[in-house]
Order: structure tokens, then C-alpha cells, then sequence
């Protein structure tokens, strides 16, 4: 006699579907965000109305439950299908199950319900869209195209069956772990130039994606106690992507640099106008207050709206930028004002503003003295006064009918005018001796000036732009430049040296990242210690430990070349006497700088290096240690090594060191 088994409900797990080369591709939702998508189902009823949301993927999702769509919070991005999911099929070709529609997995639960409580099997049912499945047991599904009729199919039909499976346990499909609620530390990513971010030429939010789940997964095997994991929560990485507004319809540059360009080598020229230009458009005044407000406008947003989200979060915030997003920000930061420097420049502002510039008259002779006075009544109409007109952007005074020339002019006399403001402000400033990024030689008559150069005011002369630098919301609590080209940067805008007490006024942390083959990359401790001061990049540990193998053999290699050299010159020298000044050092007479980055020891700073105050008297520069393969050819492995830091997991655990050092101290358990 036949046992028959009880039927047991089947067991629901929600699901996302996601673009992947063009291809759908689904995947499941954590089991903690699953489970509360299905109790949020239940509770809301089958045949409600009224639209329920729930925020998943750590809160940077919102799901739509009615409509089943899942939406991003912090960036734009269409919306993606969502399903809850109990029956999936496979083909021979596919590489992984995909999901049947709701219905149709209501479909198919009724008639496996049937089948086993009656034990009836291998009958055939006709799915609605045409399909024909046969149930033979509980444990052999299968599904057949509709063009076959006879079942099974002849031997001589091509046509494979596709493999069904009941319940997300019995498919090969990895469950990702929940994120932790509580969010310890928030970052902003800034890119560099050009949509593309990374080797594969994935965007900006793909690529936070990869470093937030490296993040996770370091935390969990570097950070945690085993015997309790709830102590620290997770690092919550945001992307800022600003190249999309500087080439979106606002400005229209794309279309102007499109009606210029030549038309042959069309794709190099297209690549060319997507990336290399963005390097120009930041040394180009109007482009550059353009990225500049973007990029601090959306960090504000970001950190607005992630309070909002996440009301009990006390920690504090950093700053990661590749390439020059890593520029971007270390200007915004320099421009930064402290609470003192704000209350100063709002009085002199104040005092500025009340004495002559507050009415209209004022506006009228400013607008007259420039022969744009035929624009007044458009602007007395708005009731913009001098006051107003200063707060107002470029797009504000296109909405309100000022053509292109004249508004240009507007600005720039705008511009002027607040310069001109603020220069009894600046000129305090600089007499009080504050330290600043350089100094200038007093007894050259060709260097620009003679005293202590204030990196907020460079003007056009030496090479930086001369622009309205916006304020952050936060004061972050370190700075992470990813190969970054700053360093370059200084040098050519005629910034010798950068003075050991300066530091980033609202930032007391700064790492210098870069991979030891990466071409965009420089670094910036040489430009605060004494130039006969030889001082080796920190070299950044692997993440499992120890250096990399290849890197230890050559060390090893290194060490032994060196004790042999040492006993030839002391052969030698005692036959000739002459002596060898390369070799008396004890090193050897051709190290590369990679080689001095390989032997010096592993992020085990020296106490008596003091490399200035931009990174609190530590270490600045840091590298990080090239792979086997890498190691064969520096140069076919450039352009990958610029893009690499998005997938370092080196990287990673440097940037959580910095964050949880200062939480170790307020949680002794660690």
C-alpha cells in the first residue's frame, strides 16, 4: 500500500528582475527582504487597493507592492519588474531558472496540490500561453513547447523539454545575506571623467555596488567578533554622478561640440568628446562651476535624503573620489569654511550689501555701466534687485527671457563684483599668516607674490579657475583620493610645495590611493616633506593577509642580490680601495620606484615620519600591491589599473580601517 505524502503549501520568495547585456536576468531579494515583502503582501490583503511600499536593498530600494515595480532612492534609474516567485523553469542553454509569472505558478500549485493529494502523476496540463508541462512525480517536471502534440515527443524531434522546479530550495540559486539595519558610516563616491567607470564600462552605480558588497563582505571577515556580530553594523556607499548633468540637455555643450567635430574617426572622436573633454570642461570657468555645484549640490541631496531614511543614524561621513572626481573634491574641500570663516564673510557680505548694493538704483547703475540697461525692466519685473541678481544661476536668467550674450555678460559683471567684495576680506585674511597649500619664493621678481598664497583664491594666472565654491552640509571625517591626478594638478598650476601645517579646513584625513602602475595617478607627499627627504609610498596589505606572493619572492630575490653585491664590494674595496658610495648605503644602485614601494614594510607607519597636517602628521600616499599577472607587463595592464579601484578589495579594507578606528575607540569590545 502506498503512503501518500501530505501536501504542504509552497513556500514564496520575491524576486527582481534586472537588465543583464540586454537579457533578463532575475534574482532574489535577501530572505530578510523577502520576508518582509510577504508579510507586507499579507497584511495589505489580496484585493487591496491602496499601494503598500517597502524599502529593501539596505534602504536604497523602495518596492511598490500593487504595481511590482522596485524603485531606486538616492539615483535615477528605471524601475524593475518584481515577482512572487514559487515555480521556476529552466532550458538546456539557460544558465540559470527564471521565474513564472504569478498566475502561472497559481496555475501549476493547484494542479501539483491535486496531483498529490489524489497521488495521481504524469498527466498533462495545457498551460494558458500554449505550453504543455507534465507532472511524472514530485521530483520530474517538465515543460514542452507548444508545436508538440503528441507527448512524449518522437525520437526524432529535436525539441527539448524545459526542467520545472517547485520552490526556490530546489533550484541552484545563492540567497544573498540581509545588510545589517544600523548603518555605522556613510560614504560619497564621486566618478571620474566619462559614463564609464570601470574596465568593463559599467556605470558609476555598478560600481559602488561592487565596492559596498567587497565593503560587506570585509566587515564580516575582518571586523566582526565571532561570538557577536550585531557590535558594528555596515558602511552605506553612495555613487554622485555628476557627468550626466554636464552632459544633459541643461547645457547643451554635447550638441555644440558635435556640430564642431569631425567626422572622421567617428568612434575615437565620440570616445574622445564623452571622457577626455571632461578634463577640459574643469579648467573652463563656466563648465567647472557647473560641476563643481553639481557635485556638492547632489552630495547635499544625498545626505539629506539618506537622514530621512535613516533617522537614528549618529555616525559621520567620508569622501571617496576617483580620478578627477577626486580633483573635484579635494577643491571643494580646500574652499570649505569653517564656522568662523562663515560668520566673517556673512558680516562683511552684510555690511557690503546694506551700504550699496541693495536696490534697485544700485542694480541700474551696475547694469548701465556695462550697457545692459535694456534688460532692467525684464529684472524689475521679477523684483530682482543687485542682492537678488547674485543668488541667481545662468538657468534663472534664461527663464526669464535674458538672451544668451547679455546674460553672459550679467554674470561676469556679477562675478567681478563679488570678487571685488570680498577682496578687503581675503586681504585680512592673508596677513594673519594662516597656514596655506604653498609659499612663494620672496626674492624672485617673476614669482606672482611674495607671501603665503591662499589655495581659495587662485585666480586664472596660475592655473586654477576662479569660481563660487558651494558649502557641504557635513564636515567629513576623512577624504579618500582614489588615482587620483591632484598632485599634478598643484604642480601645474604653479604650487610648488604645499605647507606641512595645511590641512583641509572641515577634513582632518586624506589617503592618497593608487595602484603602482596606474598612468593618471601622482602623489603628494613629495610636495610636503624637504626635497632630500627619500620617503617610499605606504604599501597597502593584501586583504588575506601578508604580501602577495609574487611580491615576497622578489623581495626575497632583492635581498639576496643585495648581500651578494655587498660581498663583491668588500672584495673590492680591499684590493682597489675604491669606494662605492651606491652600494655603501646598502642599497641597490637602480631601485624603481615600485621597488622602494615593495620594500618597505607593510603599512607599519614610522612614528618619527611626520608628512605634515593634511592627514594629522600620518602618512598620505598609499599603494597598493599589483597581481601576479600585472606584474608581467606595467604597461598593457595601465588603463586596467586606473580603473581598478572600484573592485579592490584592498582598497576596501583600507577605507573601513580608517572608519572603524575611530569607532574601536568608542566600542572596547573590538
Amino acid at each position: 500500500m502506498n503512503i501518500v505524502e501530505p501536501y504542504e503549501p509552497i513556500q514564496h520568495h520575491w524576486f527582481f528582475n534586472q537588465q543583464v547585456d540586454s537579457k533578463d536576468s532575475w534574482q532574489p531579494f535577501s530572505r530578510e527582504d523577502s520576508q518582509r515583502l510577504e508579510e507586507a503582501y499579507a497584511r495589505a490583503g489580496k484585493y487591496d487597493k491602496d499601494e503598500v511600499v517597502v524599502a529593501t536593498d539596505g534602504r536604497r530600494y523602495d518596492v511598490k507592492l500593487r504595481e511590482r515595480k522596485r524603485y531606486p532612492v538616492y539615483w535615477e534609474q528605471k524601475p524593475t519588474e518584481v515577482r512572487r516567485c514559487s515555480w521556476f523553469h529552466k532550458g538546456n542553454k539557460d544558465m540559470s531558472y527564471t521565474p513564472y509569472t504569478e498566475d502561472l505558478s497559481e496555475f501549476l500549485e493547484d494542479a501539483y496540490m491535486i496531483a498529490v493529494t489524489l497521488d495521481e502523476w504524469k498527466t498533462n496540463l495545457e498551460l494558458p500561453t500554449g505550453e504543455t508541462v507534465i507532472l511524472h512525480n514530485p521530483k520530474l517536471m517538465t515543460q514542452y513547447p507548444s508545436s508538440c502534440k503528441d507527448f512524449p515527443p518522437s525520437p526524432t524531434e529535436r525539441t527539448q523539454p524545459r526542467t520545472l522546479k517547485r520552490g526556490v530550495e530546489n533550484i541552484s540559486i545563492e540567497i544573498p545575506e540581509g545588510e545589517p539595519e544600523i548603518v555605522d558610516h556613510l560614504v560619497f563616491m564621486v566618478h571620474g571623467i566619462g559614463p564609464a567607470c570601470d574596465i568593463r564600462l559599467r556605470g558609476i552605480v555598478q560600481c559602488v555596488n561592487e565596492f559596498r558588497n567587497a565593503s560587506n563582505s570585509l566587515i564580516t571577515s575582518h571586523f566582526r567578533p565571532s561570538g557577536d556580530s550585531s557590535i558594528i553594523g555596515r558602511v552605506e556607499y553612495l555613487p554622485v554622478n555628476w557627468h550626466k548633468v554636464l552632459h544633459g540637455e541643461t547645457t547643451g555643450v554635447d550638441k555644440d561640440i558635435e556640430r564642431i567635430t569631425l567626422p572622421s574617426i567617428s568612434r575615437l572622436r565620440q570616445f574622445s568628446n564623452d571622457t577626455v573633454l571632461d578634463l577640459f570642461f574643469y579648467n573652463s570657468a563656466t563648465y567647472c562651476q557647473t560641476i563643481v555645484d553639481t557635485v556638492a549640490s547632489e552630495i547635499n541631496r544625498l545626505h539629506s535624503l539618506f537622514l530621512q531614511r535613516h533617522p537614528q543614524f549618529t555616525g559621520h561621513v567620508s569622501l571617496f573620489g576617483h580620478s578627477l572626481g577626486s580633483l573635484i573634491l579635494f577643491d571643494l574641500l580646500t574652499n570649505q569654511e569653517t564656522s568662523a570663516d562663515v560668520t566673517d564673510h556673512e558680516l562683511h557680505k552684510d555690511a557690503h550689501v546694506h551700504s550699496d548694493c541693495g536696490s534697485y538704483e544700485s542694480l541700474e547703475v551696475a547694469l548701465k555701466s556695462h550697457d545692459l540697461e535694456e534688460h532692467l525692466s525684464l529684472l524689475h519685473k521679477e523684483q530682482v534687485d543687485m542682492e537678488s541678481l547674485i543668488l541667481c544661476s545662468e538657468k534663472d536668467l534664461k527663464d526669464i527671457g535674458i538672451p544668451l550674450g547679455p546674460r553672459k555678460k550679467i554674470l561676469n559683471c556679477v562675478k567681478k563684483w563679488k570678487t571685488s567684495r570680498m577682496g578687503s576680506g581675503l586681504a585680512a585674511k592673508n596677513e594673519t599668516n594662516s597656514p596655506s597649500l604653498g609659499m612663494r619664493n620672496h626674492h624672485d621678481p617673476q614669482t606672482p607674490t611674495t607671501s603665503a598664497v591662499d589655495y581659495q583664491h587662485f585666480d586664472v594666472g596660475i592655473g586654477q579657475v576662479s569660481i563660487d565654491y558651494p558649502q557641504l552640509a557635513f564636515h567629513p571625517q576623512a577624504f579618500f583620493a582614489a588615482g587620483s591626478p591632484i598632485g599634478m594638478f598643484l604642480t601645474v598650476r604653479g604650487l610648488k610645495r604645499i605647507d606641512p601645517n595645511y590641512s583641509l579646513p572641515t577634513c582632518k584625513s586624506f589617503y592618497n590611493i593608487f595602484h603602482p602602475f596606474d598612468p593618471v595617478a601622482y602623489r603628494i607627499e613629495p610636495m610636503i616633506v624637504p626635497q632630500d627627504v627619500d620617503l617610499p609610498a605606504m604599501l597597502i596589505p593584501h586583504h588575506k593577509g601578508r604580501k602577495r606572493m609574487h611580491l615576497e619572492l622578489k623581495e626575497g630575490l632583492t635581498r639576496v642580490s643585495s648581500d651578494l653585491l655587498g660581498s663583491l664590494r668588500m672584495v673590492w674595496q680591499s684590493i682597489s680601495q675604491v669606494p662605492t658610495p651606491a652600494l655603501a648605503e646598502g642599497g641597490l644602485s637602480a631601485m624603481t620606484p615600485t621597488d622602494e614601494a615593495e620594500a618597505c614594510p607593510v603599512e607599519q607607519e614610522d612614528s618619527n615620519v611626520k608628512v605634515g597636517m593634511l592627514n594629522r602628521g600620518r602618512r598620505i600616499d598609499f599603494v597598493l600591491q599589483e597581481t601576479p599577472i600585472e606584474s608581467f607587463n606595467e604597461y598593457l595592464f595601465a588603463i586596467q589599473s586606473h580603473l581598478c579601484y572600484w573592485e579592490s578589495e584592498d582598497t576596501a579594507l583600507l577605507v573601513l580601517k580608517e572608519i572603524y578606528k575611530h569607532f574601536q575607540v568608542r566600542n572596547a569590545q573590538l
